[in-house]
């Protein structure tokens, strides 16, 4: 075997080597800055009770139906997320609850990311009265929440929500105000 030969393959051999150890750093740079740069973001906590404020929209009347949005907006620091239905009960004055909690209308929908000062809403529906032969309720003056996920009550005062018909449901909160 002649120097030039035996060179040349020792040539190639460092050449491979260095190939192997490049390629090797490559894909370990890469790995490490996925796990860096494009991990999943962990999602934010839910929403508690005592971050959150809590209106009721005006009503919208329609087609034998009347809807209320439920609004509940980021009150808080950091950003929360709310997904599902909350429950919802009416009371009277005294505070004594009024017929059945809302059932639940539809699917649970996406998680509504709210950042500091958004806000999210479930619908609250009944019926138009005389829409069938189930009396209305006594009108309603205070309306308890629990938001979805949360153990802790919220409550409101309202003008009066009057449920008719045997007919009281909720919807799952989506993003927005409705109202």
């Amino acid at each position: 075997m002649s120097l030039t030969s035996s060179a040349f393959r020792r040539g190639h051999r460092v050449a491979a080597a260095s190939l192997i150890a490049a390629t090797a750093l490559a894909v370990t740079a890469g790995t490490a800055s996925a796990q860096s740069g494009s991990a999943p973001q962990p999602a934010s906590a839910t929403c508690a009770a005592k971050d959150l404020g809590l209106r009721l929209g005006d009503s919208d009347p329609g087609a034998g139906n009347i809807r209320y949005p439920l609004v509940f907006t980021n009150k808080g620091k950091n950003t929360c997320s709310l997904r599902g239905f909350p429950g919802v009960s009416l009371l009277a004055g005294d505070g004594q609850k009024i017929g059945a909690p809302a059932t639940r209308e539809g699917d649970a929908g996406q998680t509504v990311e709210l950042a500091p000062g958004k806000s999210a809403h479930a619908t609250l529906r009944t019926i138009n009265e005389g829409l069938n032969d189930t009396p209305c309720w006594t009108t309603g003056k205070i309306v308890h929440v629990y938001a979805p996920n949360s153990k802790d009550a919220m409550t409101l005062r309202t003008q009066g929500l009057r449920v008719c018909g045997g007919v009281f449901t909720v919807s799952a909160v989506t993003p927005g105000t409705e109202g």
